[in-house]
C-alpha cells in the first residue's frame, strides 16, 4: 500500500511539473503531456481501488 502511495504521489508531482513547465515555456506540448500522465494515473488508481474493493467484498 505504501508503494502505491509513493508511486501515485510521484506521478502527480510529475504531472504538476509538466503543467508548471507549460506555463513557463508557453508550449502546449507540456500541457498535453501533463494531462496524459494525470489521466493514466487516475485510471490506474481507479483500477487499484476497484481491486481492493473486490477483495473486501469477496473476502479473498
Amino acid at each position: 500500500m505504501i508503494l502505491f502511495r509513493v508511486v501515485f504521489g510521484l506521478f502527480l508531482a510529475v504531472s504538476l511539473g509538466c503543467f508548471v513547465t507549460a506555463l513557463i515555456k508557453r508550449d502546449p506540448r507540456w500541457q498535453r503531456l501533463g494531462v496524459r500522465i494525470l489521466k493514466w494515473t487516475l485510471i490506474a488508481a481507479g483500477g487499484f481501488f476497484a481491486v481492493l474493493i473486490l477483495e473486501r467484498l469477496l473476502g479473498i
